[in-house]
């Protein structure tokens, strides 16, 4: 009974309250209802909210909101003229009416988009064209300029849809889905998590006959299913709307649902289940038998441990790779993650340790953040778990194995106070 109340209390907390965005969408639409419909008392028409949002899949500290605005036709008319780049005159005039309204906030033009930087999150919108089936032409600046189309209307509809005949279980896991996504640093779109969900929720009869007690089946289920698709597929078509969805960064998300998968199917008692699932879904899947003993734990080592959700959002965008280069005098140095994947056991005692960036995808970052955590007995006794995020922006961090235990180390790459990258690597040390 225990999973059950804690599937369900850990849906509910990652559910993202939009009601401050919706005040804003609000806000925005006021105002280019003004200038392009001449009607100054409505906030609402015209405005969709898209994206994640817009598909209620999306978690608490969700940084960024989508919204189409639907311009006259007229509008069209006027920027479709342009002898070039039509499209860019388009996106500086809604720029500049923007800045009217909020003549103190970073705006800027960004090649489909309008992005409107408020403190707590960013409003990316884009200025369409609704067609007569309910889908949208908007500007693309690039190569010269060119319209193109998208189709979010039916993505949102089909949603709701596979909620119902999921009995409300299909949200909750496009949820946790993203929740593994931030917390593994997986880097997949959440129309593609969204997609392929659905996909899987389709072909086992929207799952309607389960509940929270039954989630961790329905996860082993998903990413069983993830892991066995074709990382070289070009791309897949959207629920609802059958749009284009691509694959990015070369299908690793199917490497990292393998390796999800298998941490899942090695679980035999609940201890072994809360751990795996805290591993995939981070420190807010809380076991609440442990939680209500934590005062005892307490009493004898110092939880020193620090989670970067709680310094910053998380939201995947870049792939991240981190290695880590094992020496000792008198033995030849050699790659941690070889040593890992060759199965060789523990690392012994007095190895020097220098974890680094083997590879990052993300474009002129503002931040690398660091975190070795030490875990097991021995940390405890010695009250040494460790774990706070270091904030020293180098892109090697080097330590040394000290006592037993399973240690970890992680790396983040902060680009606009947003993680957008991360990567882990496990540290098994064993004994003298």
């Amino acid at each position: 009974m225990s999973l059950y109340n804690d599937f369900r209390a850990f849906c509910d907390s990652i559910i993202l309250d939009t009601s401050d965005m919706e005040i804003t969408c609000g806000e925005i639409a006021k105002k280019l209802n003004s200038h392009y419909y001449g009607v100054d008392s409505e906030n609402s028409e015209h405005s969709y909210i898209v994206g994640s949002i817009g598909r209620e899949t999306a978690i608490v500290k969700t940084s960024d909101l989508d919204v189409i605005f639907d311009l006259p036709d007229d509008v069209y008319k006027k920027f479709d003229a342009y002898e070039s780049n039509g499209q860019s005159a388009l996106i500086q005039e809604v720029k500049g009416v923007l800045k009217e309204r909020y003549p103190k906030t970073d705006i800027r033009g960004d090649g489909q988009v309008i992005v409107i930087a408020f403190t707590s999150y960013t409003v990316e919108l884009v200025p369409g064209f609704k067609q007569s089936d309910d889908s949208f032409i908007y500007p693309d600046t690039n190569d010269s300029g060119s319209w193109k189309k998208t189709d979010p209307i039916p993505e949102q509809g089909e949603c709701r849809n596979c909620e119902t005949l999921s009995s409300g279980n299909f949200l909750n896991l496009c949820r946790i889905m993203r929740k593994w996504k931030n917390t593994c640093g997986v880097v997949i779109g959440g129309l593609l998590i969204d997609t392929l969900a659905y996909k899987h929720f389709l072909s086992n009869k929207y799952f309607g006959n389960k509940s929270y007690g039954d989630y961790f089946n329905v996860l082993e289920s998903l990413f069983e299913y993830l892991k066995d698709l074709n990382k070289d597929q070009v791309y897949w078509l959207a629920l609802g709307s059958n749009q284009q969805v691509y694959n990015t960064d070369s299908g690793s998300f199917v490497d990292k649902a393998k390796t999800a998968y298998d941490i899942i199917c090695e679980c035999d008692t609940e201890e072994e289940k809360y751990n795996a699932l805290q591993s995939l879904l981070g420190s807010d899947f809380q076991n609440s038998t442990v939680v209500k003993n934590a005062a005892f734990h307490s009493s004898y080592f110092s939880n020193t441990e620090e989670f970067i959700e709680q310094e910053v959002p998380v939201e995947i965008r870049y792939s991240l790779e981190i290695d880590c280069k094992v020496t000792q005098n008198g033995f030849r140095d050699f790659l941690l993650s070889h040593f890992l994947r060759n199965g060789k056991g523990l690392l012994r005692h007095n190895k020097s340790l220098n974890f680094y960036i083997v590879n990052s995808a993300t474009p002129d970052p503002d931040s690398i953040w660091w975190k070795v955590r030490n875990v097991g007995a021995t940390a405890e006794k010695r009250n040494c778990i460790r774990g706070q995020i270091i904030k020293s922006n180098k892109t090697n961090q080097s330590e040394r194995t000290n006592f037993y235990g399973p240690h970890f180390v992680e790396c983040y790459i902060i680009k606009n106070g947003v993680c957008v990258a991360r990567d882990r690597i496990d540290v098994p040390i064993g004994s003298a």
